[in-house]
Order: structure tokens, then C-alpha cells, then sequence
């Protein structure tokens, strides 16, 4: 196990806190991030259905594949009676659902009754919390009032302990070795996927005493005109002389993850992108200046937006997010997010992606950075140089 079992217990009487706070009787987890955090399991198992029953009291009770339940003790902190398969011939069949079964099991441990006097909280905005799973719940047990959970766990990891803060940093470290990989890979010449796969080999290698671990998302290479949209991936194509190319990636540790962005300009960069690339960096100077415990989320944004205003720039989107654990398809933990809206204040060991991603006609400029809110100030995880990077001149 990664942590001890102090930790785990800390975790969930969090989660029951705000379970009790937003009157739940038991809560359903279903996101592999949340159930991760709460038991220790890890396992690709997630593609189907799987949950953690926490109870307002009482032990909590993983049920995955039968399968992936018989190795489930080999990273979860949760006794054998706590870990419960679902037959096989329930998996990826029409007519019924694994949580039929699941919803049966919980009527035979007698933990149906014990729910049934308040609201059971669920995940109703999870990746892997289909419709289906849901209809299977609400007809199999029938005692129990659904609601929403708004990200109950999700929230409770927001805050970080030292440990994890540990394993944030040797993240950071892989995510580092990744970025020089991809800065001496990509070259006039080279295929966009060679890039890919040199990217990903670096992640999954690490570096010393920071294994790496499967990324929660790929690298991703918007290039040339197409630097303008975010988030694509890549092709067989060849980066040519004069392409911008945005290179946002993760290095992730034992499923803790530390994003980092930068661009690389093959060749001499044009006015306006050496303009932007100014702006931006300013701006994320602004964000990080501004980041320490007590203070607002929405003021980050806020020294954003005027640095932006400066160079005559906007951007409507959010500028960062927080991170900690993450599966695919996405190493955000869907809480916190930096933009004018955001009503959060910041707290100590809250770790954030910061990026300055700006998409422009036709060409746009990525700067990021993985921080974490330190008891004075900020604390930088990544560490790059924090510039328009140029190759070929």
C-alpha cells in the first residue's frame, strides 16, 4: 500500500463529514479516481462497472469483476470481506446489469435497510457511470432516494497530505524528463506519431527513483495552423520549418499526476507569436504571484485577465484546475476551476494545473505549469524554462 492506514481512515471520515454535512445515509463511488482514493484499489478494471459502497458507518465494501475482485487485496487497504466480485456472465450483456447483482448483494449484508432513512449519494457526473448503471440502481432498490453526490470525494481530495505531495513531485520529475523528450524529438523531418511514441516512452520509463506510470491522457501536439484548436493528438504527418508545435503532457506516479505545456517553434517564431508568447508568460507570472492560502480563486483570475487585458487579449475560458489523482480520460479532479466565477479560496496543498493555453486564427501558444499552494506562496512542481522554445535557428 502507498499509504498507511492512519491516512485512509483520515480520508474517509472526510468523506463522511460531507456526507453527513450534505445529509446522505451512504454514498455509491463509482469514479476509479474516487475509489482509488478511499481503498487503494488500482487496477484496469474500470471499463466495467465497479463501485464502493460507503456507509454513514460501518466498513465500506468494493464490488468489482469477479475477475478483478480475487486481486483486489493487492493494492487495496480493504479486509477480504470488504471486496466482493460479481458473477462473470453478467459482464457486457443486454438484458441485465452487473449492479443487479451488486444491488442484491447489499440487500443480503443487510445494508439496504440501514440506508434507507436518508438520501444515498451518487457519482452522476462520473466518466465510467453509465445511464444503464444508473436505471439498474434505481429499479433494484427501490427504499433508497438518489441524489447527487456533487463530487463529495472529489472534493475531499482537493487538499493534499504530505505523502501525496510526495508523490505530486516525483510526478513533476517524470513529467520534466517527458518535456526534454519531446523538445529533442520534435525536428523538421520527424513524423508527428515517432514524436508521440518517444513522448510516451519517457513517461512510462521515468526518471530516477520516479517510475512512471500510464498517463491519465496522451500527449497531445496541436501543430502549425492546427496549434490554433486544443486538445488534438497526432498523425503520420512530418513537422515542416516554420511550425509552431503545443506539446501538453503529463508525468504521472503511481497515478498522481503533474501536467505541463510548452510550445516549440521550429525555426524563427513570426511577430505575432513571439507577441503572444510574451503575453502569456506574463500572465502566468501574474497567476503565480497571486496564488497563496485565504486568497480567492477568482482573484487568480482576475490577475490574468488584466495582464491579458494589457496586450489588448482575452480569453474565455478557465485558466487552471485542480489535479492530484487521475484515470482516463482525464487527470482533472473536477473541482476547482481558475476562472472570475469560481467562489473557492485557495488552501494550503491544493494543487493546480495553471495553463495559459491561448488559440488563436490560425496559431496559438500553450504555457503551463503544476503548482502547489504553499503555506507562503506558491511552489512550482514542473520545472522548465518557462519560454517560447526555439529549435532550428
Amino acid at each position: 500500500m502507498l499509504f498507511t492506514d492512519e491516512e485512509y481512515r483520515a480520508r474517509l471520515a472526510a468523506a463522511r463529514k460531507r456526507m453527513a454535512r450534505q445529509g446522505l445515509s451512504a454514498l455509491i463511488v463509482t469514479d476509479p479516481a474516487n475509489i482509488y482514493y478511499l481503498t487503494g484499489y488500482n487496477a484496469w478494471s474500470f471499463y466495467t462497472p465497479q463501485l464502493v459502497f460507503v456507509p454513514a458507518d460501518g466498513p465500506m465494501v468494493l464490488f468489482t469483476r469477479a475477475m478483478d475482485a480475487g486481486g483486489a487485496f493487492r493494492t487495496s487497504w480493504l479486509p477480504p470481506e470488504s471486496i466482493v466480485g460479481y458473477p462473470e456472465h453478467y459482464v457486457h450483456r443486454p438484458t441485465v446489469h452487473p449492479f443487479d447483482w451488486v444491488a442484491a448483494a447489499l440487500r443480503e449484508r443487510g445494508l439496504v435497510a440501514a440506508a434507507a432513512g436518508g438520501c444515498v449519494g451518487l457519482e452522476m457526473d462520473a466518466h465510467f457511470f453509465s445511464p444503464k448503471a444508473y436505471r439498474s440502481l434505481v429499479h433494484s432498490l427501490p427504499e433508497w432516494t438518489f441524489v447527487d453526490s456533487f463530487e463529495l470525494v472529489n472534493w475531499v481530495r482537493s487538499v493534499k497530505s504530505a505523502a501525496e505531495l510526495e508523490l505530486m513531485r516525483k510526478a513533476a520529475r517524470v513529467c520534466g524528463g517527458a518535456m526534454e523528450t519531446a523538445v529533442e524529438t520534435i525536428g523538421v523531418g520527424v513524423r508527428q506519431c515517432d514524436a508521440a511514441a518517444a513522448i510516451s516512452h519517457s513517461q512510462i520509463t521515468g526518471a530516477e527513483e520516479a517510475d512512471g506510470d500510464y498517463p491519465a491522457i496522451v500527449p497531445m501536439l496541436p501543430t502549425g495552423e492546427a496549434a490554433d484548436t486544443p486538445h488534438l493528438t497526432w498523425s503520420d504527418s512530418r513537422f515542416e520549418e516554420g511550425q509552431a508545435v503545443v506539446v501538453e503532457l503529463a508525468g504521472a506516479h503511481r497515478r498522481y499526476h503533474a501536467p505541463l505545456a510548452r510550445t516549440v517553434m521550429l525555426g524563427k517564431p513570426s511577430q505575432r507569436l513571439s507577441t503572444l508568447a510574451g503575453a502569456v508568460a506574463e500572465g502566468i507570472e501574474a497567476v503565480l504571484d497571486s496564488v497563496r492560502p485565504g486568497t480567492p480563486v477568482r482573484d487568480l483570475a482576475r490577475a490574468w485577465n488584466d495582464s491579458l487585458a494589457r496586450h489588448g487579449l482575452e480569453k474565455p475560458s478557465r485558466i487552471g484546475y485542480s489535479i492530484g489523482v487521475g484515470f482516463p480520460p482525464d487527470w482533472g479532479e473536477r473541482t476547482v476551476s481558475i476562472r472570475s466565477e469560481d467562489e473557492t479560496v485557495l488552501a494550503e496543498n491544493m494543487t493546480f494545473h495553471v495553463i495559459g493555453g491561448m488559440w488563436m486564427d490560425h496559431y496559438g501558444y500553450e504555457l503551463s505549469e503544476s503548482i502547489r499552494v504553499a503555506p507562503d506562496g506558491v511552489e512550482v512542481l514542473t520545472g522548465f524554462p518557462r519560454e517560447l522554445i526555439q529549435k532550428g535557428l
